[in-house]
């Protein structure tokens, strides 16, 4: 990627897309442009990534790609700023949940190419996960480039946009589940005596020595599940309760939520 990057917003997302293009060795820049209304923001990218900031129209002028990493309900507003400064070899990459390439499209006044992606805040260690769909005027190369650069915080797996707001609920928004499950047990193993950095440890390292053995075995979780009740023991004791207290049904309402949520978004 042998060309200058813009990036509108810097935020955490940003910070960690840049890092993982920095890291990686197959993909370099002529530069890094960024744009934020934060100038801590865009002062910090200076520091650790050599940026330049610039206003927005003229990011886009001197970009080649840009990521359009701002909040769903600014698409607009940038999008009409920089309208006049964008070409059809100019690649628009959004990672604003919601809202649709088709959308992005009709604000430009040029068939550019756009590619939306949702990537989730593991992105951060590393240990990302993230989907991308092409616009109508999205080429081959634009969804290799995408999945170059967001490779290098994790994993990068192409999709259709029709599946975009169930990857938003479950992948983007999934982190956050997995944190409260995960502060939910500290809490409890606090409660039945363990002082914190025991609870930590330990249902920290179980979490992701379950998701190893998920990963590694291939089995489906309800027979990984099996294999830890005993008759009568501990284990089906508190699944039984987990159950009772409707674990289940939270998780489908919770999904379900957050799908619904992204669709409004895409609509405002």
């Amino acid at each position: 990627m042998e060309q200058a990057l813009g990036i509108i917003g810097c935020g955490k997302m940003a910070y960690a897309l840049v890092k993982g293009i920095h890291s990686s060795p197959d993909l370099k820049m002529e530069g890094l442009l960024v744009n934020d209304v934060n100038p801590s923001r865009t002062a910090l990218f200076a520091a650790e990534f050599k940026s330049t900031a610039l206003e927005q129209w003229e990011l886009v002028n001197q970009s080649k790609t840009v990521i359009l990493a701002v909040k769903p309900q600014q698409v607009a507003d940038v999008l009409a700023l920089t309208r006049e400064a964008w070409t059809e070899d100019k690649l628009l990459i959004s990672i604003a949940a919601g809202v649709k390439t088709g959308t992005i499209e009709g604000l430009l006044d040029v068939p550019a190419p756009v590619v939306r992606i949702m990537p989730n805040t593991p992105c951060l260690v590393g240990a990302g996960v993230s989907a991308y769909c092409p616009g109508k005027h999205a080429r081959s190369e634009d969804l290799e480039l995408v999945g170059k650069v967001f490779s290098t915080t994790g994993l990068a797996i192409p999709t259709e946009e029709k599946n975009m707001d169930a990857v938003t609920a479950v992948s983007g928004s999934g982190p956050a589940y997995a944190f409260l499950v995960a502060e939910a047990m500290m809490n409890a193993a606090v409660q039945v005596g363990l002082d914190i950095h025991t609870a930590r440890q330990l249902v920290l390292k179980t979490l992701a020595g379950s998701i190893k053995m998920l990963e590694d075995t291939g089995e489906h979780p309800a027979i990984l599940r099996e294999q830890v009740c005993s008759p009568a023991g501990t284990t089906i004791a508190g699944v039984r309760q987990l159950e009772a207290k409707g674990l289940r049904a939270a998780f489908f309402n919770a999904i379900e939520a957050a799908y619904l949520r992204s669709i409004e978004l895409g609509n405002k």
